[in-house]
């Protein structure tokens, strides 16, 4: 992937995607031995930031100094980009400057203007339409946990259209993982995606299904997966999308109806921040959402060691475009 950008998982073959997931396996083996590396010396990548962000900035951030490099942060309230200065000519310039960009905002088509005119590896840490960065360390927590990718289900519950359960979706078909998107008929992701998905799945043989029901969708998963309700940029529309996806909690009952949750062969995941609680402003009068704070903190969740993937597969990421493993 010398010199390549990642705006969405179709930049990638299927061989190189497996291929992250190795190498993401040898760098995270090499940081427990408390062995820092050397691949991305002299290397300078600017994190151009228009939304908040926790996981995908630390991420990044000890990613890069991990392997020697630097990481500049860039938020839109501190710079000129798409304001004073037209994104183009601000990728121009940080061309000029970085040795790559990890972007994470609103517009794909602003991810695809900067891999356009800068003239170094741009990387999608999150837009409206892809979350390929999140995807990998999904994939990773998956075959980390299980040992294998081939013939798991996995089942993501919840708003089915979102660039996390897209992004997932041709993810799960490249390493011939079945999906099933579970999700009201009034979030069903673009039948154009689906499509596309299961076309991948079926050459690796796995299928992509779309389903109403949650306790049809769960049986026989391997992994349940979730992600916040309301999306950043859609809080105006929070108790009406509460209110469509209340039957789509993920609980025990749920997880049990799965038929594995005895046997040790599901688990819980979510890309977080997740409301599991009333610990929060959007929570505190409502309770849980999206997944039953007993899931959230379950054996079965996996939630925090998904988190740390985050690293560990930017990582990967980083060093197949920019360096050497050293």
């Amino acid at each position: 992937m010398t010199g390549r950008s990642l705006l969405t998982l179709r930049d990638i073959s299927d061989e190189e995607f497996l291929g992250l997931m190795d190498l993401t396996a040898e760098l995270k083996s090499k940081k427990e031995r408390g062995e820092n590396g050397s691949s991305l010396r002299g290397k300078h990548l600017a994190l151009v930031f228009e939304k908040m962000s926790t996981r995908t900035r630390c991420a990044a951030s000890v990613a890069v100094a991990d392997e020697g490099g630097r990481a500049e942060y860039l938020s839109s309230r501190e710079t000129h980009f798409g304001k004073k200065e037209s994104a183009a000519d601000s990728a121009r310039v940080l061309g000029r400057m970085f040795d790559g960009i990890l972007f994470r905002g609103f517009h794909q088509e602003t991810v695809e203007l900067l891999a356009r005119h800068s003239g170094v590896p741009v990387w999608n840490g999150l837009t409206d339409a892809a979350h390929p960065t999140q995807t990998m360390a999904d994939v990773f927590t998956i075959l980390e946990t299980f040992g294998e990718l081939r013939g798991r289900k996995v089942v993501y519950v919840g708003d089915g259209r979102n660039n996390v359960a897209s992004s997932l979706m041709i993810g799960c078909a490249k390493v011939g993982m079945e999906f099933v998107n579970c999700t009201p008929s009034e979030l069903s992701p673009p039948e154009s995606l689906v499509q596309e998905a299961a076309k991948v799945a079926a050459t690796n043989g796995s299928k992509v299904t779309i389903e109403h029901d949650p306790v049809v969708a769960a049986k026989g998963a391997n992994v349940i997966y979730t992600d916040v309700w309301i999306s950043m940029g859609e809080e105006s529309k929070q108790e009406e999308r509460i209110a469509l996806l209340r039957p789509y909690q993920v609980d025990t009952d749920l997880m049990r109806s799965t038929g594995n949750l005895e046997s040790n062969e599901v688990i819980f995941l979510h890309c977080l921040p997740a409301f599991h609680d009333a610990e929060t402003e959007v929570t505190r009068d409502i309770g849980a959402l999206e997944v039953s704070d007993e899931v959230f903190e379950s054996s079965y969740s996996r939630v925090f060691d998904l988190a740390e993937n985050r690293m560990h597969t930017m990582k990967a990421l980083f060093v197949a475009s920019l360096g050497e493993l050293q």
